[in-house]
């Protein structure tokens, strides 16, 4: 283990881990706005109308 972090660097490695998911998180939860099933800002308004 110690030569794969000689290899890389551990800021830049973590930096790079923690923006993906972000990155990843941000999109999932983006994706799941645009449904109307699972859109939680304005499916309560939605589904109660809606049946």
């Amino acid at each position: 283990m110690h030569r794969v972090w000689m290899i890389f660097d551990p800021r830049r490695s973590l930096v790079a881990l923690f923006v993906f998911l972000a990155v990843l998180a941000f999109t999932i939860h983006f994706i799941l706005l645009s449904t109307p099933e699972w859109n939680w800002i304005s499916g309560a308004a939605s589904a109660v109308g809606g049946g």
